[in-house]
């Protein structure tokens, strides 16, 4: 069953509400700390990046559609790194782009039909709601 239009342009603004925090967080001088442990930027990296693909790829099925989505978030990764060597304040990080790249894989394989469908739950609940 496809989710309503609704849903689905819903699901699109949270994601690309994602996208801008995540360039936000990556381009800001000094992004915000929770926990100051060594190496817990890769794990961000790999988090952020997961999340996306995996809340993008509910709403692209075709595997055409998940590489192109996957392709467009390295990509991101790949431009916002080149963006922080150009600022002065960050600096430019090949592991970081590993990160990225692991994260997206991570969220490739853990999105449906291996992982849970969210956006039929989410249609399940909001239909329950109603």
């Amino acid at each position: 069953m496809t989710p309503p239009a609704a849903l689905r342009a819903a699901w699109r603004i949270v994601g690309w509400f994602g996208v801008a925090l995540l360039i936000w967080l990556s381009l800001t001088p000094s992004p915000p700390q929770i926990v100051d442990v060594a190496h817990l930027d890769k794990i961000e990296h790999l988090l952020a990046y997961a999340l996306l693909m995996v809340w993008f790829a509910q709403l692209r099925a075709s595997i055409r559609q998940r590489a192109i989505t996957a392709a467009a978030l390295l990509a991101l990764g790949i431009a916002l790194e080149f963006a922080q060597a150009s600022g002065g304040v960050r600096e430019f990080s090949v592991a970081d782009m590993v990160a990225d790249l692991a994260g997206i894989s991570l969220g490739w394989f853990a999105a449906p039909p291996r992982g849970p469908d969210l956006l039929a739950v989410t249609q399940k609940l909001v239909g329950s709601q109603a």
